[in-house]
């Protein structure tokens, strides 16, 4: 079943970065790469996400100074799967550092004195919780096959804010010079646990 919104929002994310002129797209991803990019990776792309993708891939643009990729655009048609993983891994991974500088999240129960314990026990509640993509970046959409809509996170640890109300919104926030959110950006959270973190 098609996601008839969530293919809209979507397509008019490409239509904003191709307008931009920032980086250089690929063709974009066909039904059979998606199958074997969501099968190897374990993880379904939003509707909104998938049909961005399908419209083309974005594949280079040059990275922000001080930034953790060199090619801050995921390549899930030739990247290297260890960097893909690595990638996909990112928000975990820094809340799992943050653990073992003393965060705790309340629903976790009583925290263990030994860091080394607060980690083991975090990370299975880190694998229960929803899955971001990562979209460019440190920038990531919440997955899941049939939704679409969700506020663009940007992730750095536990610090996380939103970086566009939807993946629209913040193609031209990011991409597009001298771009302001309007007067009623109201981003909402969408999805358990990372909502908890959001500024």
């Amino acid at each position: 079943m098609i996601d008839i919104d969530g293919g809209l929002l979507g397509a008019e994310a490409a239509r904003r970065l191709r307008q931009a002129d920032c980086c250089v797209i690929e063709p974009g991803l066909s039904d059979d790469e998606f199958e074997r990019i969501e099968a190897e990776y374990g993880f379904r792309f939003s509707a909104d996400h998938r049909a961005f993708l399908a419209a083309g891939l974005p594949v280079s643009s040059p990275p922000e100074e001080g930034d953790t990729w060199d090619k801050p655009w995921p390549d899930w048609r030739n990247g290297s799967p260890d960097d893909l993983r690595s990638h996909l891994a990112w928000p975990a991974e820094g809340v799992l550092l943050a653990v073992q500088h003393g965060y705790w999240h309340a629903s976790w129960g009583k925290r263990p004195a030994e860091s080394e314990n607060a980690r083991v026990i975090a990370e299975k509640h880190m694998a229960t919780v929803p899955q971001l993509a990562p979209l460019y970046a440190h920038r990531f959409l919440p997955t899941g096959d049939g939704t679409h809509g969700h506020p663009v996170l940007s992730v750095w640890g536990t610090d996380i804010i939103y970086y566009g109300e939807d993946l629209a919104e913040y193609i031209s926030h990011e991409f597009e010079e001298g771009h302001e959110h309007s007067e009623d950006w109201n981003p909402q959270a969408s999805v358990a646990f990372w909502q908890d973190l959001v500024e």
